[in-house]
């Protein structure tokens, strides 16, 4: 028998340490999305998909060496598992930057958060996860906030604007999309390696980014070059810290601090993009933030009543 690749020990909890790596990637893929929205007007999303997906890639090298992870890294039990999460995240992604192109910022951050919501629906339909009144009412007070937010871009407030409701729309996929390709890692991460998915992931976008190349790729300029690898280095930085700050606290400690990333999307769309929130959006977000942190309390909660049944059952001495 060979020998398997040594990696890292894992560190001790460290609740202040995982929130810090948390905020810090919510930071980083923030700066990543107003970088696409700056080079947006000049380069197609498939094309923004190939460069953020392709200079990712050695920024997870390098960090699956340091962690002595890289032989495991290439190795998967699930091929076809990896194609699905892959098919579904590629979507996303592009689906959520053609949307930065047509709204605000603060509001495809406000759309993204309805993902999470989905990801309840989706467990209980593909998962078999067992969903009660709790959590369904959450996600239903969180839908209500998602309505709030595309009221006005569908014609409710100001009347129609198809470029808005466009991006509207393609926000609220980018999420559909975004809940399905987390409900494949849930599935994955029984037999899959994290590595590996990180690993095949960014691979995987890239190469099904390519399909996109028939439909406007074109040559960007020296600026928009240097933001499009930006944008890659961002996304693998933000990926790396993310999945770090998981190793340091439990995912219901660390997992509010999404929410950060409202606050560094409307700091950045006020002063790099001009962009001004409005009343329906603030209020919507709001909305979808307090059944998100609905949800993930009741996933903390249930996550202590199974620790308490399993220790029930465990035979003492």
């Amino acid at each position: 028998m060979r020998p398997t690749a040594p990696s890292s020990p894992a560190p001790m909890p460290s609740p202040v340490t995982g929130i810090a790596l948390k905020v810090l990637s919510v930071l980083f893929f923030i700066a990543m999305a107003s970088l696409v929205k700056a080079v947006a007007p000049h380069v197609p999303p498939g094309e923004t998909v190939f460069f953020r997906s392709l200079f990712a890639l050695p920024v997870i090298l390098a960090w699956l060496i340091w962690r002595r992870e890289l032989r495991v890294g290439f190795k998967v039990k699930s091929p076809m598992g990896h194609v699905w999460r892959g098919v579904a995240g590629t979507t996303a992604m592009g689906l959520n930057f053609a949307a930065i192109a047509l709204l605000p910022l603060p509001e495809v951050t406000a759309l993204g958060y309805t993902a999470p919501l989905l990801v309840v629906i989706f467990a209980a339909m593909f998962l078999g996860e067992n969903v009660r009144a709790y959590r369904l009412s959450a996600v239903s007070l969180g839908l209500v906030g998602v309505l709030i937010v595309l009221w006005p871009r569908l014609g409710g407030v100001s009347g129609d604007n198809p470029v808005e409701a466009l991006g509207a729309v393609l926000a609220v996929m980018g999420a559909t999309f975004a809940a399905l390709a987390q409900v494949f890692i849930r599935k994955m991460v029984a037999t899959e390696r994290t590595s590996a998915i990180v690993f095949w992931f960014t691979i995987t976008s890239a190469g099904l980014s390519l399909i996109s190349l028939p439909f406007g790729w074109v040559m960007p300029g020296p600026r928009e070059a240097i933001l499009l690898i930006s944008c890659g280095l961002l996304g693998g930085l933000g990926q790396i810290f993310l999945t770090s700050s998981y190793r340091f606290a439990d995912a219901s400690i660390v997992a509010p601090f999404d929410y950060v990333s409202m606050l560094f999307a409307l700091g950045i769309g006020y002063w790099f993009f001009d962009e001004v929130p409005t009343l329906w959006m603030l209020g919507g977000a709001g909305l979808i933030i307090f059944a998100g942190v609905m949800i993930i309390w009741r996933e903390h909660r249930l996550g202590l009543e199974r620790k308490r049944a399993r220790k029930a059952v465990t035979p003492q001495g």
